[in-house]
């Protein structure tokens, strides 16, 4: 404002002398007052912003006075936490004391059983050590027992391995003896032949229509030309056992000699192929042939028909592998 005064007196006082100035008084006064001008325009821009920075001001100092505020209130606040924190603290400090005053009476007690218990403790410390000394040594015998019964798993795997080798090889042996008797009687596959493995044997069944007459016990040429290939195929396979077993249906036999029933019936035709087996295989041991009779109690299927009464007429040769390395086998 002094200075707005200041320029005012200075122009008044330049046109009172405007008259009496010369040209370069003039432009000299003519630029001061650009100047002054320029000067009042900064003046009046630096006061715009001082007010602009005043109300700036005042306003920061309106929020620190709200912020003052919320933390004035925010302090009473944790003024009366910490307060009901201390009294918290103060009932603590109390129950804590008095438990530690309780413990400490408990705790002379039982420092008094403390020697009683200390010994108790070295007693079975030494009868725990004992035991555990003994488990030990059972211990050991167990190893020493695992060891040798691991030996004998081993040893009776190795026999295992040993007998189903021969096993197979039997089972290949009696296959093989199967193959040579179908081959050796081929020409009777169709006349109540009937040739089959099982159990470890090798089963040839003849029907009687093959070998006997109704009621006889004398073999048929028929029959004789099939035992006669049978026979070599025997005398071929010298370790082989022998069983011949006669077979009758149901029906009753009447016989008017020695033969007089089926029991005398099956073995008098059971002994018939043995004889008539050794004759015509004159190498076969007699020792490994045996002759049965069974009669009508060993039937293959019931005999409540006339095709289920011929098949039960039959006489059966087992032939059998001696298994003698096998049984030494499992022995050992």
């Amino acid at each position: 404002m002094n200075q707005q005064k200041k320029l005012v007196c200075f122009l008044l006082c330049a046109l009172t002398l405007s008259s009496c100035v010369s040209m370069r008084e003039y432009e000299a006064l003519q630029s001061h007052y650009t100047q002054a001008s320029k000067s009042l325009t900064l003046a009046k821009q630096e006061l715009q912003e001082l007010r602009e920075e005043n109300a700036e001001l005042v306003r920061q100092g309106q929020a620190m006075t709200m912020s003052l505020s919320d933390m004035t209130a925010a302090r009473q606040e944790c003024e009366a936490t910490v307060t009901s924190i201390n009294r918290a603290y103060a009932a603590l400090q109390l129950r804590y004391d008095t438990t530690m005053e309780n413990f400490l009476q408990q705790l002379t007690g039982k420092n008094r059983d403390l020697s009683k218990v200390n010994k108790m403790l070295e007693q079975r410390t030494r009868e725990l050590n004992e035991k555990e000394q003994q488990v030990k040594l059972k211990e050991q015998a167990m190893l020493s027992q695992q060891r040798e019964l691991e030996e004998q798993l081993s040893s009776m795997a190795q026999s295992e391995l040993a007998i189903n080798e021969e096993l197979e090889a039997k089972q290949q042996e009696l296959e093989r003896l199967r193959a040579s008797v179908q081959k050796a009687l081929v020409g009777f596959a169709d006349k109540g032949l009937d040739i089959q493995v099982k159990e470890g044997k090798v089963y040839v069944s003849l029907a009687d229509k093959l070998l006997f007459a109704s009621g006889s016990w004398e073999v048929s040429a028929k029959g004789a030309e099939a035992l006669k290939s049978l026979a070599k195929v025997l005398e071929a396979n010298p370790d082989l056992n022998v069983v011949v077993e006669g077979h009758t249906d149901n029906d009753a036999f009447h016989g008017s000699t020695a033969v007089k029933d089926n029991w005398d019936l099956s073995v008098m035709r059971a002994t018939a192929i043995v004889k008539l087996l050794l004759k015509q295989g004159p190498k076969i041991n007699p020792a490994r042939v045996e002759a049965a009779g069974h009669a009508e109690y060993a039937p293959k299927v019931k005999n409540n028909s006339a095709a289920n009464k011929a098949v039960n007429r039959r006489t059966e040769i087992i032939l059998a592998p001696r298994l003698k390395e096998i049984i030494n086998l499992l022995g050992e």
